[in-house]
């Protein structure tokens, strides 16, 4: 983050990103908006730290800034939507909500490498997409994520990812994490 921005303000432009583009879709059964309550949902159930649900709701913001379009895996092109979201949102937040989710497909890169029974779990966009984000980790790629202070929370936030692309689940809505936001955006306000 580089300087202080107004919580309100920015609850407010997340709300209208996800009001006004959060009905698309990138290949899952579930929209942008669906699967960014899901996904924070499950990181609530999970005890998660607030920081960690915040990152849960808005870790694929990138997908609906990005301007490659809603079919871009399917063109092949790699959007690189985490470095989108984690880049706008660090505006705002500290690197607790910033940096799961700049590391959450490398976390899908990692566990694909380590756990061949979880890339039997992906959905088909997911592999689709893995296939564009270069796929499982080499041997040095595995070191290098482990060894960033930031890793264990991805996997975390992958965890979260893959279980929030359920059709008709039925959680909070959008609004419920307004205050959320606000008190994490303050706080990231206060240390920067």
């Amino acid at each position: 983050m580089t300087s202080p921005i107004a919580a309100d303000a920015f609850v407010s432009e997340l709300a209208d990103l996800f009001t006004q583009l959060g009905g698309l879709r990138y290949g899952e059964d579930v929209s942008q908006l669906e699967h960014a309550l899901q996904t924070a949902h499950h990181a609530k159930a999970d005890d998660a730290p607030l920081a960690l649900v915040a990152a849960a709701l808005l870790h694929d913001v990138g997908h609906m800034m990005q301007k490659a379009g809603e079919d871009a895996a399917d063109r092949g092109v790699d959007t690189r939507h985490e470095h989108i979201s984690a880049g706008y949102l660090a505006r705002a937040f500290g690197p607790e909500v910033t940096e799961p989710i700049r590391l959450h497909v490398a976390a899908k890169r990692y566990r694909v490498a380590v756990d061949p029974a979880y890339h039997e779990r992906l959905s088909t966009a997911s592999l689709q997409s893995l296939a564009l984000q270069g796929g499982p980790m080499s041997e040095g790629e595995l070191e290098a994520f482990l060894a960033d202070p930031a890793a264990q929370t991805a996997l975390r936030l992958r965890g979260y990812d893959e279980a929030g692309k359920a059709p008709e689940a039925e959680v909070a809505g959008f609004e419920t994490y307004h205050d959320l936001l606000r008190d994490l955006i303050e706080r990231a306000n206060k240390v920067g």
